[in-house]
C-alpha cells in the first residue's frame, strides 16, 4: 500500500533514553507505565516484559521512596528495555536511582528544593549520561502560577514548563525533555504548539488522565494526533485507565495511521452491512488476536463484499474480498477461493507465509551487504 506522508517533524536535539534516541531524526518512541507496586519487583518485572512484548520502546517506574528506589535496582537488573524512574521532590531518590542504573530522571529541578540538591542531581546525572525529563501537568501548577493566571492556561503550563528550563540553562545541562500535559486536549495543544517554538530539547507528547480504554484512546488520538500532524512530538505516552499493554498498543495504532511508524499488522477493514458474505467484524476480531505477536509492518484488507472489497484488496499485501465465493489476494493479485468454513485459518496461514516468504528473501540481501561492509573495512585497515 501506498503511504503519503505530508508530515515535516520538528527540528529538536537529539537526547538517549539508554539505547533508544529521542528526538532529531529518530522514530517516535513509544512508552508507557507500570501501575504496578514498585517495591513487587516480580509484578514490575512481569509487567514491564509484556510492555516490551507490546512494543514499548521505553517503560517509566514511579519512584516515591527509598524502598522503592531500591526496588529499582532489583528491577534493573532482570529487564533490559530502558527505564524512566518517575520521582517527585526528594532528590536522594534520584541520587540513588542513577548510581542502580536508571536511563532517565523525571524529576522537575524546580521541584526539589535548595539549589545545592539540584545541582547535586543535575551533575549525577550528567557524570551518568543521564538525560531528565520536565513534565509539567495543569493539576499541579506552582500555587504563584494558579494566582495569577486564576486557573491552568496554556501559557500557565508553558511558563512553569520555563522556569525549569532555565534552572537547567544555568547549570548548562541541555539533555533533556520536556511534557505539558493537562486532560483538556485544546489546552493541551496549544501549550505544546507555544513551547515548540521556544526550545529545541525533545517534547514527549501525551494528554493525561485521559479516561478509559475506549474514551481515552479517543482524546489522545485527537489531541496528539493534532500535534503529530503537525509535526510536533518525538516520544508519546498514551494515558488510559487500562492495562498499559493497551497504551502501546493504542501509540503504535496511532503512529501507523499517520505513517510515523511501522509495526505488526495494518488492518484495513469495513465497518460491514447487509452486503457482506460474511462476518467481518468476528473475523477481523479474531485476527487481530491471533496475529498479535507479529512485529513486521504488513498491509492486510478484510472487505466483506466485492463493491469495495477488490480495490482494496489491490493496495494491501493480503486482502480478502467476500463473494461466491470469497477470494484472497496476495500482492494485489487474485490468488485463490476462500470457503467461510477455512476464512481465518486461511487468512492467518497466509500471512504468515507471507512474511515468512518475504523474510526468506531479503536475508541474501542483507548477508551480502554485511559481506561488502566487512571487505571494505578490512581494505581500509590493511586487514587480509
Amino acid at each position: 500500500m501506498t503511504s503519503h506522508n505530508p508530515i515535516k517533524r520538528r527540528i529538536s536535539r537529539q537526547i538517549h533514553v539508554g539505547t533508544v534516541p529521542v528526538g532529531g531524526d529518530a522514530p517516535i518512541a513509544v512508552q508507557s507505565m507500570t501501575n504496578t507496586e514498585t517495591c513487587d519487583v516480580s509484578a514490575t518485572v512481569a509487567q514491564i516484559k509484556a510492555l516490551q512484548d507490546a512494543g514499548a520502546d521505553i517503560v517509566r517506574v514511579s519512584v516515591p521512596t527509598m524502598d522503592a528506589a531500591e526496588a529499582f535496582g532489583a528491577i534493573r537488573r532482570q529487564v533490559d528495555v530502558p527505564l524512566v524512574a518517575d520521582i517527585h521532590f526528594d532528590y536522594r531518590i534520584a541520587l540513588r536511582v542513577a548510581e542502580l542504573g536508571v536511563d532517565c530522571l523525571r524529576i522537575n529541578p524546580g521541584n526539589i528544593g535548595r539549589d545545592d540538591r539540584v545541582r547535586a542531581v543535575v551533575n549525577s546525572a550528567r557524570d551518568h549520561n543521564i538525560p531528565i525529563r520536565i513534565g509539567v501537568n495543569a493539576g499541579s501548577l506552582e500555587k504563584e502560577l494558579q494566582q495569577k493566571y486564576g486557573e491552568p492556561t496554556p501559557q500557565a503550563m508553558v511558563e512553569s514548563a520555563l522556569r525549569h528550563v532555565d534552572i537547567l540553562d544555568k547549570l548548562d545541562f541541555q539533555d533533556f525533555k520536556v511534557s505539558l500535559k493537562a486532560s483538556e486536549i485544546f489546552m493541551t495543544v496549544a501549550a505544546y504548539r507555544e513551547l515548540a517554538g521556544q526550545i529545541d530539547q525533545p517534547l514527549h507528547l501525551g494528554i493525561t488522565e485521559a479516561g478509559s480504554l475506549r474514551s481515552g484512546t479517543v482524546k489522545s488520538a485527537i489531541g496528539m494526533g493534532m500535534l503529530l500532524a503537525e509535526g510536533i512530538g518525538d516520544t508519546i505516552r498514551v494515558s488510559l485507565a487500562a492495562d498499559p499493554v493497551e497504551e502501546i498498543k493504542v501509540g503504535f495504532d496511532m503512529l501507523k495511521s499517520l505513517h510515523l511508524r511501522s509495526r505488526g499488522i495494518n488492518l484495513v477493514a469495513c465497518p460491514s452491512c447487509s452486503r457482506q458474505r460474511f462476518d467481518v467484524i468476528a473475523t477481523v476480531n479474531a485476527l487481530e488476536q491471533r496475529l498479535e505477536d507479529i512485529k513486521e509492518s504488513l498491509d492486510v484488507a478484510v472487505i466483506g463484499c466485492v463493491v469495495n472489497g477488490p480495490g482494496e484488496a489491490r493496495v494491501a499485501d493480503i486482502g480478502l474480498t467476500g463473494g461466491s465465493p470469497n477470494l484472497l489476494y496476495i500482492n494485489g493479485k487474485p490468488d485463490h477461493k476462500v470457503s467461510d468454513e477455512q476464512l481465518l485459518d486461511e487468512l492467518e496461514n497466509s500471512i504468515r507465509e507471507f512474511l515468512k516468504k518475504r523474510a526468506d528473501e531479503e536475508t541474501p540481501v542483507k548477508d551480502a551487504r554485511v559481506a561488502i561492509n566487512v571487505a571494505v573495512v578490512k581494505a581500509a585497515t590493511g586487514e587480509s
